[in-house]
């Protein structure tokens, strides 16, 4: 599972539909398809005439999804501290960044933006120092998981 991710990671885009497959990395239809309504920014810092960069981070979005299937069974698998703290990244980054898609849908006026984005942002930093003080000081996200599934 991680060879492919890798092996996209490394070749680019390109490279990640190959081996992704292409339904994966497909654009929404609805973005692509809606040019009329007006350009806002959202919580992504590119500028709003980069779309290779907007594309790089809607891939990386794909991967890290991908990513998480992967590390889930694998957390089960080979528990341990890497693997926690790997989850702890993943599992953040995954929600910043989809928490961030739903301020960039429903938050409206410059003012709101800002303070959602910001609220996003001490939140998702608030969220993995505390996965990353739980694996430091307890037993872990992978232990505590199966300790949940014991009961």
């Amino acid at each position: 599972m991680a060879a492919p991710l890798l092996r996209a990671a490394l070749l680019g885009p390109r490279g990640a539909s190959r081996a992704l497959g292409p339904a994966l990395l497909r654009a929404p239809a609805l973005a692509a398809a809606d040019r009329s309504l007006p350009a806002r920014r959202g919580h992504s810092s590119a500028p709003q005439g980069s779309s290779k960069a907007a594309s790089l981070h809607w891939t990386g979005e794909r991967a890290v999804s991908v990513l998480l299937l992967g590390l889930l069974p694998a957390a089960y698998l080979y528990p341990g501290p890497a693997m926690d703290y790997s989850l702890a990244a993943a599992l953040t980054l995954h929600g910043h960044w989809g928490l961030g898609q739903v301020i960039t849908d429903y938050v409206h006026g410059d003012t709101a933006i800002k303070v959602a984005n910001s609220g996003l942002y001490v939140l998702s930093a608030v969220t993995f120092a505390g996965l990353c003080y739980f694996n430091y000081s307890d037993v872990g996200i992978c232990k505590a998981v199966a300790m949940l599934w014991s009961l």
